[in-house]
């Protein structure tokens, strides 16, 4: 019986994990380049991260590798440092990661609003961007410098040494990418940018064509493929401050890739499970010497949307990383910088999420203001300060909603009260849920976490949220979550909410409220949504 289930699980995944395996090689390749260090790290983290990850870890969809949100930071150390010691740091980060498994670090996470992880998600998306320029001017053999700006300043110094076919080609395909995720999603748009870069690179090296590009060759004359690189296996401890960062990092977009994906597959992942996978995959990668890892989001996607069921879809595509390496990345070399520039260009683009900061610009400009302060520091000075900085905003702002006070007015005008509506209620197939006080990023899991593991008897479920006297984006995301939590149970929730409030408006960035409201879900009473059912 366990053959046959593991035969169909084969079936059933096989083809996604090939598609997220052309996809990654390109990708592993690009962002072990943005991270200092060669493609062959980077396509290795691939393989042992991936494969790992899919024995230890807790979700079926999440998939581990090299990823835009570490390789800002990764370019710091690297440049510090040494590529030596990346390996050292997935080793270190690893082992932090498992120190936080068991301190259930999971839990700690609510202190990290959306806010401070966008904030920091745009200042590394920045980094990547700004990153390229030397790639996509086709500039060679520039001073390096141990800050991002001075690396930045140093490239604009010399911006007139640039090849404007170099210019030319970066452009055309950073265009063609934008292209080819617009009108043709489901096609990876990476993997066609790479076979005709090869093929581009290849006609300029040998001078079939009359263009002269730099290629990967350029910068990295051995691109053989292999399972496992030798490194220094040295420990400073001027390393673990770094290490803890990379940790961080890992953990919140692990967290952020699984919950998403959660909420296309309507599942539930395990956290603490997930967080052990992502440790181990992470000592995995730097002992076969490869680079820190994390949670992909945009592979995460393409592995569901391209029929993923099961999480031995990324063991599968470790499998053809190996294949496809072992057969093709010596063509890499003939691949250009500035198509590469490119590349991870549009990844350092669609990391930010614009409609996130329009969101809070409507709804909540305090922390649109924290998100633009985090990212601003995780540019100029350090990723960990700028997401320290931003949870402590964050708290202290909170701190003082709270010492407001909260109150609830009664009068002979009020038109209900729970405690009069009990027998009404008993009469229903229904449940009453009230919220009082705040719904904010410290106690939104909380709500979130009750629905998901209380079995509810109930037909129907009715959210009330009159009763709140303060709340942020992350609350309005957590009311879409418990919508989405008990739709998937097939519950008919309604919601009450005084009309023209604060928080009704604040509501109308929601969607799911907006498609409950329209379906005319949503009442001012919990009297009317008792009458409506």
């Amino acid at each position: 019986m366990q053959s046959f289930n593991l035969i169909q699980k084969l079936k059933e995944n096989w083809k996604s994990g090939l598609t997220v395996a052309l996809v990654s090689i390109p990708l592993a390749v690009s962002l072990s380049i943005a991270s200092g260090a060669s493609p062959t790290r980077g396509v290795i983290a691939a393989i042992w991260s991936g494969f790992i990850a899919s024995i230890f870890g807790g979700s079926n969809f999440n998939v581990i590798g090299p990823t835009g949100a570490l390789s800002g930071i990764l370019a710091t150390y690297a440049a510090i440092y040494g590529e030596q010691v990346l390996p050292i740091l997935a080793i270190l980060s690893g082992l932090i990661i498992i120190f936080g498994y068991f301190l259930n670090v999971e839990k700690y996470l609510v202190f990290f609003p959306s806010s401070t992880i966008q904030g920091f998600i745009l200042g590394v998306a920045i980094i990547i961007i700004f990153n390229q320029i030397n790639f996509a001017l086709g500039l060679n053999n520039l001073p390096v410098h141990e800050h991002f700006i001075g690396n930045v300043f140093e490239s604009i110094k010399h911006i007139n040494e640039g090849s404007l076919t170099a210019f030319s080609i970066f452009l055309f395909f950073a265009i063609l990418l934008l292209i080819l995720i617009k009108k043709l999603p489901k096609i990876p748009g990476a993997v066609i940018v790479s076979i005709i870069g090869i093929i581009i690179g290849f006609l300029s090296t040998y001078n079939y064509i009359p263009i002269k590009l730099l290629t990967l060759n350029d910068r990295f004359s051995n691109l053989d493929p292999k399972l496992f690189l030798p490194f220094k296996l040295i420990f400073s401890i001027k390393f673990i401050i770094p290490a803890i960062i990379i940790a961080l990092v890992s953990i919140l977009e692990t967290m952020i890739s699984a919950r998403i994906a959660d909420g296309m597959t309507k599942t539930k992942y395990k956290k603490k499970r997930e967080i052990l996978g992502l440790g181990l995959a992470n000592i995995g990668s730097g002992f076969a010497g490869g680079i820190p890892t994390t949670a992909a989001l945009a592979r995460t996607s393409l592995n569901i949307n391209a029929g993923a069921t099961h999480k031995i879809s990324t063991a599968i595509s470790s499998i053809f990383i190996i294949i496809i390496s072992f057969l093709l990345l010596n063509y890499f070399k003939f691949m250009p910088l500035a198509i590469i520039a490119s590349i991870l260009t549009i990844v350092g683009v669609r990391m930010i999420e614009l409609e996130s900061f329009i969101k809070m610009y409507k709804i909540d400009k305090q922390n649109l203001f924290i998100g633009l302060i985090v990212a601003l520091i995780t540019i100029l000075e350090d990723p960990m300060a700028g997401l320290l900085l931003g949870a402590l905003i964050c708290m202290l702002l909170y701190m003082q909603k709270l010492s407001q006070g909260q109150y609830e007015l009664f009068s002979n005008k009020q038109d209900e009260d729970i405690n009069l509506l009990k027998n009404k209620i008993k009469e229903k197939d229904c449940l009453v849920y009230v919220i009082k006080g705040s719904l904010a990023y410290i106690n939104a899991q909380s709500h979130i976490s009750r629905f998901e593991k209380t079995n509810i008897e109930n037909k129907n479920v009715i959210i009330d949220l009159k009763n709140i006297t303060f709340i942020d984006q992350d609350g309005i995301e957590a009311i879409d979550e418990i919508v989405d939590v008990l739709e998937s149970k097939n519950k008919t929730v309604i919601i009450t909410l005084d009309t023209n409030s604060l928080t009704e408006k604040m509501f109308l960035e929601s969607e799911k409220f907006l498609h409950l409201k329209n379906i005319n879900k949503v009442f001012a009473s919990v009297a009317a949504a008792l009458d409506f059912v």
